[in-house]
């Protein structure tokens, strides 16, 4: 008897200038064997940037995974009464979304993706990206750090001289911390250096 593949939601928030970098990592899971469910915030569904219009990224998203995207509260309630997913990746996920998933708050598809699927015990792995990680931000990743089923792919300090309070996750990890997280264990170390 075969083993069914490992289902994956990938959601995707507004830190628009690592969606290319996020999009390297979908495909490399994809490649993996894992089935993905694509999970957009309503900003990353609809905010046309310097870095791309929505539904460009959209189509290309949705043909990576197979999947047409769930970009609603309504659609994503679903996720942990259905069993939808073995795993849930936020990846890039903003200081804004890390904060209400720290505080509980559930006004979006991605934190209602969250919360659907912690619900049932089930992980989180968040790949942060965020101008205020060691700013504003620093309590919710503690928060969230000593939470239950929440992983961090890890994470840097990635302009120290221009902006020495923003944290972005080294997304070339992502395979590596979606396999930890499935076991059950933080990849480590959760903090790591990046060359000045």
């Amino acid at each position: 008897m075969s083993e069914q593949p490992v289902t994956i939601g990938y959601a995707m928030c507004g830190s628009f200038c690592t969606f290319a970098k996020s999009m390297e990592q979908m495909r490399e899971l994809v490649k993996e064997g894992y089935q993905l469910l694509p999970i957009f915030s309503q900003n990353a569904s609809s905010m046309d940037t310097r870095f791309g219009r929505a539904q460009d990224i959209i189509a290309d998203v949705e043909a990576i995974c197979g999947k047409k995207m769930i970009n609603t509260i309504v659609g994503a309630e679903p996720i942990g009464p259905k069993k939808m997913l073995d795993l849930l990746l936020i990846a890039p996920c903003t200081g804004n979304t890390l904060a209400k998933l720290a505080q509980g708050i559930t006004d979006t598809s991605v934190t209602m993706a969250a919360k659907s699927h912690l619900r049932i015990g089930r992980p989180v792995l968040i790949a942060l990206a965020t101008n205020d990680g060691l700013g504003a931000s620093a309590q919710n990743i503690g928060r969230l750090a000593n939470t239950k089923n929440i992983y961090f792919v890890p994470f840097s300090q990635d302009d120290v001289l221009k902006k020495p309070t923003s944290l972005v996750a080294h997304f070339d990890l992502i395979p590596q911390a979606v396999q930890a997280t499935l076991a059950g264990k933080q990849l480590q170390p959760m903090l790591r250096q990046k060359p000045l």
